[in-house]
C-alpha cells in the first residue's frame, strides 16, 4: 500500500511538472487597479506556479487629497511592491506617465508593446475601453492598439516580437454601453479572498485615505489596522451577477456556484488569439 501511494505521489508530481506554465500580464491605469480587478486570480495563478506580472500605465501621482507629484508617485510605487509581495506575484511595474493625463499616444503604445513582449505574455488582461475614468478608457484603447503589433517585427524593433499572439481578456465592469460585460470565465475567490484583501491593504494611500475622501467617508475609516482590513473586505467587490453565476455554474456546477461569494470574471477580447471556451477556462484555477 505504501509503495502504491508513493508511486501515485510520484506520478502526480510528474504530471504537475509537465503542466504548461503561463505567463500572465495584468495591465491597469493606476497602481491599485490590477489589485482590485485581478488580485485574487493572480494569487491563485501564482500559487499554481504561473508567472504573473502587474503593470500600471500611470504612476498615480494625482490620486490623493493632500499629497501629489513625485512624493505621491514614490509612495504609491512602494505600495505596489508590498502588494506584489503579499499576493505572491513575480513583478509589479509602474510606468512614469502622469495620473489623470493619460492619452493613447504612439509613445505609450510602444511602452505597452515592450512590456507585453518582454514578459513573453501568454495572456494579457486590461480594462474595456469604456469607463468613467479617462485613464481606464485609454488604457483599454492602448492595449487594444498593441494587441496585433506585439507580433510585428518592424514595430518597436528594439524589443523582439512575440512568436504568437497572446490571449487578450477584459476585466469585469458594470458599464452597459456600447455593450454590457460578458463573463466568459469566472474565478471563485472564497478560498483566496483574504490574500486579495491583504494585497489591497498595502495601498494605504488609496483605500484608507484617497477613495474614502472622494466618497465623503474618510471619517468612517477605523484607526485600528485589523478593523480597517475588515472594512476593506466589503469594498470594491465585483458583483456576482446573474450572468457571472451562470458562468460559474457551467464551470463548477450549480450547487457549488450557488455558494460562491467572491469572484473575478473576464471577457475574451476579439483581438489576439481566440481559444475555445473550454481551452480558456482550463487555463484558470476554477476550484
Amino acid at each position: 500500500m505504501k509503495r502504491a501511494l508513493a508511486l501515485f505521489a510520484l506520478l502526480a508530481s510528474f504530471a504537475l511538472a509537465q503542466t504548461p506554465k503561463l505567463r500572465v500580464i495584468a495591465i491597469g491605469a493606476h497602481p491599485d487597479d490590477c489589485d482590485i480587478k485581478f488580485g485574487g486570480t493572480a494569487a491563485k495563478l501564482a500559487k499554481a506556479g504561473h508567472a504573473v506580472k502587474f503593470l500600471s500605465v500611470t504612476n498615480g501621482d494625482a490620486g490623493h487629497q493632500t499629497l501629489g507629484g513625485g512624493a505621491l508617485a514614490k509612495r504609491r510605487f512602494l505600495e505596489t511592491q508590498e502588494s506584489a509581495r503579499r499576493i505572491g506575484i513575480a513583478e509589479y511595474e509602474v510606468l512614469d506617465n502622469h495620473d489623470g493625463e493619460l492619452m493613447p499616444t504612439l509613445e505609450v503604445r510602444r511602452q505597452i508593446i515592450r512590456a507585453i513582449r518582454k514578459w513573453k505574455a501568454d495572456i494579457v488582461i486590461s480594462p474595456r475601453p469604456n469607463d468613467y475614468h479617462p485613464d481606464h478608457r485609454y488604457t483599454g484603447v492602448l492595449v487594444q492598439d498593441a494587441a496585433y503589433m506585439v507580433v510585428v517585427p518592424n514595430i518597436v524593433s528594439d524589443t523582439p516580437p512575440l512568436d504568437k499572439n497572446p490571449i487578450f481578456l477584459y476585466y469585469q465592469d458594470g458599464f452597459q454601453k456600447p455593450a454590457p460585460f460578458r463573463p466568459d470565465v469566472a474565478v471563485p475567490l472564497d478560498d483566496i479572498w483574504a490574500t486579495k484583501v491583504n494585497g489591497m491593504d498595502a495601498h494605504v494611500s488609496q483605500f484608507y485615505e484617497w477613495l474614502p475622501w472622494v466618497d465623503h467617508k474618510l471619517d468612517q475609516v477605523p484607526a485600528d489596522p485589523a478593523e480597517r482590513k475588515k472594512l476593506l473586505s466589503t469594498m470594491r467587490i465585483q458583483p456576482v451577477t446573474d450572468a457571472v453565476r451562470k458562468t460559474l455554474a457551467e464551470e463548477i456546477g450549480e450547487a457549488a456556484a450557488a455558494k460562491v461569494q467572491y469572484v473575478e470574471s473576464f471577457e475574451l477580447c476579439e483581438y489576439g488569439r481566440k481559444p475555445s471556451l473550454a481551452e480558456l477556462r482550463a487555463m484558470f484555477p476554477l476550484k
